[in-house]
């Protein structure tokens, strides 16, 4: 994968700290996909493309495979990338999972019918600008972007998430970070999650689910 513009490479405090978590035979956010995204199931269709970004021990893209996609997922962390590879195989579906940092991920060789990115809100602002632009241009014509994250009011739950809030979501972030694409679901809510050990409790969540024009 090719490199473009430049680039903040994950210190190695923070890759051992993953890879720390994902330690162990336990699934750190469980083995069950994301509510939201199991939700959007009716917008999936069998032999569609998918990326998965920053996709940890694999819940969301193994999930994505067992409905008959073609997945592609990637996390920094060579552990985690490990665990998900190996609940593709027990769970006997096909998942191409690959180490790589989000940074220096190459939008640009493929295009996919799906871009699927839950819960990474580790990159700063300016980092997140280029992640955003990267996912856009990595959508098909017609392709779906599905997103969820955590809002400003996560920090009185803390739940979850960043304590750093330019790196939670809002409504107008999202609108504007993503107006190149048709906006069909957009909705903030506070809901309970419960995703192994990782995420549980009480969650101010947001929801985006956009289409790239054809």
């Amino acid at each position: 994968m090719k490199s473009t513009g430049k680039e903040t490479k994950p210190s190695q405090s923070e890759l051992e700290r993953w890879n720390s978590r994902f330690a162990g035979e336990a699934y750190h956010f469980g083995t069950e996909p994301n509510t939201f995204l199991a939700g959007q199931a009716k917008r999936l269709r069998p032999g569609m493309s998918a990326l998965c970004v920053a996709d940890g021990e694999g819940r969301n893209s193994v999930w994505l495979a067992r409905q008959g996609l073609r997945v592609r997922a990637f996390d920094f962390s060579p552990v985690g990338v490990e665990k998900a590879r190996r609940l593709a195989r027990d769970t006997g579906v096909a998942l191409d999972a690959r180490v790589a940092d989000i940074n220096s991920w190459d939008w640009d060789e493929a295009r996919y019918d799906l871009v699927v990115a839950i819960f990474f809100q580790f990159a700063t602002p300016e980092e997140r600008a280029k992640i955003f632009a990267g996912m856009t241009r990595s959508l098909a014509s017609g392709g779906l972007l599905l997103l969820q994250g955590y809002t400003l009011r996560q920090l009185e739950y803390k739940t979850g998430g960043p304590a750093d809030p330019a790196r939670l979501y809002t409504e107008a972030l999202l609108r504007e970070s993503f107006a190149a694409l048709e906006i069909l679901h957009l909705a903030e809510h506070d809901e309970t999650v419960s995703e192994g050990d990782a995420h549980v409790g009480m969650s101010a969540l947001i929801d985006l689910v956009a289409r790239k024009p054809q």
